[in-house]
């Protein structure tokens, strides 16, 4: 779906990889269980550190079970479900319903609008089982939709529309934590839309597309201001982090936030300045 909210497997420890990929395997298998093979291709790591975020905030019961796999199909692998291991799956195959929707809109790609297709008898269930978050999340895209038509720059603005996604999906309860998972939920979102322009400059020069970062490459600026920018969105989110009274898999996320996050943007930074030279 995004692929930005990772860990960075070179600083973690093995035992704490082998917890983390447990509920990566459990999302899988609930994206199959609930919506098929088309419902696991939907799979990525985004919602997995919300499930850890969840199952570590309101302490729920786990259940871990072995499983083989196409992907393990010689050797048994963990696998850690729960009550937020759904939401999770039924959040996932939302925003990748609605990303196929705007891959169609933007760039006319046969393939988003077939699979689109395929998702659409799983999604009505999630739309009557969550008609806020749905109904948020439409009102959001459609603004995203109307500054990217109208070529709006204001980066706050646009980027924020999306934060008011993940805000959404992250305050799963109404009680005492929601102010800070919002919040958490915000910056993170806003991240993850700025990270996916950034990474799609160079494509959306060439192809005449709109990046709402296109001001501050055009200015000369283009690296470090994007740095200083995606910095300022992840020390909000951290910061609210910190607030919750959490306890297990504290090092995991704080792996994620601290040094996962920068993974991807670290290796697309690398690549463009090999290019450029």
């Amino acid at each position: 779906m995004f692929g930005y909210i990772i860990i960075n497997k070179q600083e973690m420890k093995f035992k704490e990889f082998d917890l983390y990929h447990s509920y990566y395997c459990g999302l899988c298998r609930k994206l199959k269980s609930s919506f098929g093979t088309c419902g696991q291709f939907t799979l990525s790591y985004d919602l997995t550190f919300l499930i850890l975020l969840l199952t570590s905030l309101y302490e729920t019961d786990t259940v871990c079970q072995t499983y083989r796999c196409i992907v393990h199909p010689f050797q048994k692998h963990p696998a850690r479900s729960n009550e937020f291991t759904g939401y999770a799956a039924d959040m996932n195959l939302l925003l990748s319903y609605y990303k196929c929707q705007d891959d169609w809109l933007d760039e006319r790609k046969l393939s988003r609008k077939v699979f689109c297709g395929l998702l659409e008898k799983n999604i009505k269930h999630i739309w009557k089982q969550y008609p806020q978050k749905n109904q948020l999340i439409q009102d959001r895209l459609l603004k995203i939709h109307k500054c990217e038509t109208e070529k709006i720059h204001n980066i706050d603005q646009i980027a924020g529309y999306f934060g008011d996604i993940m805000a959404e999906i992250f305050a799963v309860r109404t009680d005492e934590w929601e102010k800070e998972l919002r919040r958490m939920g915000f910056f993170l979102g806003k991240f993850i839309y700025l990270m996916d322009a950034y990474e799609d400059m160079e494509k959306d020069r060439k192809e005449g597309n709109y990046n709402p970062l296109l001001p501050l490459w055009e200015h000369g600026e283009f690296e470090g201001e994007c740095r200083q920018i995606l910095t300022m969105m992840m020390a909000e989110c951290s910061k609210s982090f910190e607030k919750l009274p959490l306890i297990e898999n504290t090092s995991i996320m704080r792996n994620i936030l601290y040094s996962g996050v920068w993974c991807r943007y670290e290796l697309i930074k690398g690549k463009r300045l090999e290019s450029s030279k």
